[in-house]
């Protein structure tokens, strides 16, 4: 049974908690994702918070969306989505990526709430148009998420996905791309540039959404919002990679950190007052 939160601003809420179960699993001596974790998490928080059905998996698979998230070294924030809306106990964030843990470096499907074991980068949306199709196919009003890096848009398996979701007219199928523009090596206008990134999605035979990824009201009106018949969606989110997070905001050293207790602690302090 999820947790009900409070009717007042409980999605912001959700957010700030999602980030602060980030941020306390960020001093595990297996370092965390936190820049890719945290700039997701108010993309989470409206998923988890409003828009998915059945987001712990398993049931019915009549009327049930599906989360894929494609880029699985931001393990991290899935998982404090999954505690904080109580699919798994929260205690359970304290032993991230320790040996025997069912809370890997990156998601396994033996956990609930997580479909697909994600993380070889580029995979994801491929998986999740094979949901999108077998759904329709098999007349289940299903809606496939796929959260992408913008980094992982380098891979051009993602470019076949695209290309066949627009020619099997797929618009049960919403990719997400979290733009904070950082990849692992750098910005991602300098290792590999995107740009014009919405151009080449509508090019392609998407529908195109340009969002603030961390408004909420701009995330539930492009995720919840009537789909266009017969065109897959893409919601290109801006983001801000660490967003907030003194020291590693915007930076490339938050693509993988372990912080310590005092850095954790301003962290956490970053976080009083914005709900």
């Amino acid at each position: 049974m999820l947790k009900q939160a409070s009717p007042q601003n409980a999605t912001g809420k959700l957010a700030v908690e999602i980030r602060r179960l980030v941020i306390e699993m960020s001093g595990s001596p297996n370092g965390v994702h936190i820049g890719g974790s945290v700039s997701i998490a108010d993309l989470l928080a409206v998923l988890y918070g409003e828009v998915l059905r059945q987001p712990a998996g398993g049931g019915a698979p009549e009327g049930r969306d599906y989360l894929v998230l494609s880029k699985g070294q931001a393990s991290a924030g899935l998982y404090a989505a999954l505690a904080a809306t109580g699919v798994i106990p929260e205690e359970e964030c304290a032993t991230y990526a320790e040996e025997g843990s069912r809370l890997a470096g990156h998601p396994m499907k033996t956990l609930p709430g997580v479909d697909f074991s994600t993380g070889s980068l580029g995979h994801g949306l491929a998986l999740g148009l094979g949901v999108a199709l077998a759904g329709r196919r098999f007349g289940h009003d299903n809606r496939a998420f796929v959260i992408l890096g913008d980094g992982e848009l380098a891979e051009g398996s993602n470019w076949e996905a695209m290309m066949a979701a627009a020619h099997h007219e797929v618009d049960n199928l919403i990719a997400i791309v979290d733009r904070n523009g950082w990849q692992i090596s750098g910005r991602t206008e300098d290792i590999m540039s995107l740009e014009p990134l919405a151009d080449k999605w509508a090019a392609f035979g998407w529908r195109v959404l340009r969002i603030d990824g961390h408004d909420h009201d701009q995330i539930r009106e492009a995720l919840d919002g009537p789909v266009e018949p017969d065109r897959p969606t893409v919601v290109l989110a801006r983001t801000i990679k660490a967003r907030n997070v003194p020291g590693l905001h915007d930076t490339k050293k938050s693509h993988s950190a372990t912080l310590s207790a005092d850095a954790r602690r301003l962290a956490l302090e970053a976080l009083d007052g914005e709900v």
